[in-house]
């Protein structure tokens, strides 16, 4: 295949599908497929492994599974922050006024929960740190009301442990918005700190309805721990860079598939 009028996130997508399925590939082989310079190939490289899709070699990249590395809060900030946006929005919009909505750790939830500061009548149970700063400094007195979980914070400033578990399997909310480290058929959601699945094990048992925030960047990446199937969420939100075979897993098992 060449076709040189790719976007950048095009052939991205195209190069991560095709890690995915054979395990590796390499710079010379791209050039040709994609009918750009080596030197784009290496940026393209350069931007996948940065977000954590594939590791580098010598002449081209090779799969990244399994990881137990967990980035801290502040490095994740600054990753696909447009995309994380646009699927913040959508996740907004389905919490209704006057709910109860759970919010997990991690950057694409918190920029959902940045949305519903003016939804009134809502209570956000939430086991983020900046999540909970977030409600409680810029929420005001008509804002959010506030329970979190307690429990032990971890890298990605998220709330865990028996304490956190505790508290969550006591509660019933109306809806739960959490993100994960990495997703993919096999695995389901993943994230590579054991606690930290438990809690979101139990954030998911507590909700009447479950919406999963993630960016193609972490379909195929996974995680040293799962802690939900595909089936097991009402509702998965991504973008528009995720392949289409991708795509069609996603809407076969989950029970709805909103790409924006």
């Amino acid at each position: 295949m060449t076709d040189s009028g790719l976007l950048a996130d095009q052939r991205r997508a195209l190069i991560l599908d095709q890690v995915r399925r054979d395990g590796a590939v390499k710079v010379a082989e791209l050039v040709d497929q994609l009918g750009v310079s080596d030197m784009t190939i290496r940026r393209d490289l350069d931007a996948l492994s940065r977000a954590g899709n594939v590791r580098k070699v010598y002449g081209g990249a090779v799969a990244r599974t399994a990881t137990a590395e967990e980035p801290a809060f502040e490095a994740k900030s600054g990753l696909e922050t447009d995309t994380k946006a646009a699927l913040a929005e959508a996740a907004a919009a389905q919490v209704q006024p006057g709910s109860v909505v759970a919010i997990s750790a991690g950057t694409t939830a918190y920029a959902a929960a940045t949305r519903l500061l003016d939804v009134p009548g809502l209570t956000v149970v939430t086991n983020s740190l900046p999540v909970a700063e977030l409600v409680r400094t810029r929420g005001g007195d008509h804002g959010p009301a506030l329970l979190l979980t307690g429990g032990a914070p971890t890298r990605s400033a998220a709330l865990v442990g028996p304490l956190a578990d505790q508290s969550i399997r006591s509660l019933h909310v109306d809806l739960l918005i959490i993100g994960a480290h990495g997703v993919s058929e096999r695995a389901g959601l993943t994230t590579p700190n054991l606690a930290e699945a438990q809690t979101n094990r139990a954030l998911i048992a507590s909700a009447h309805r479950t919406i999963a925030v993630a960016d193609h960047t972490k379909w195929g990446v996974v995680g040293l721990s799962s802690f939900a199937a595909l089936t097991d969420l009402d509702c998965f939100i991504t973008d528009q860079g995720l392949p289409a075979p991708a795509r069609a897993v996603l809407a076969e098992s989950c029970g709805e598939l909103l790409v924006v």
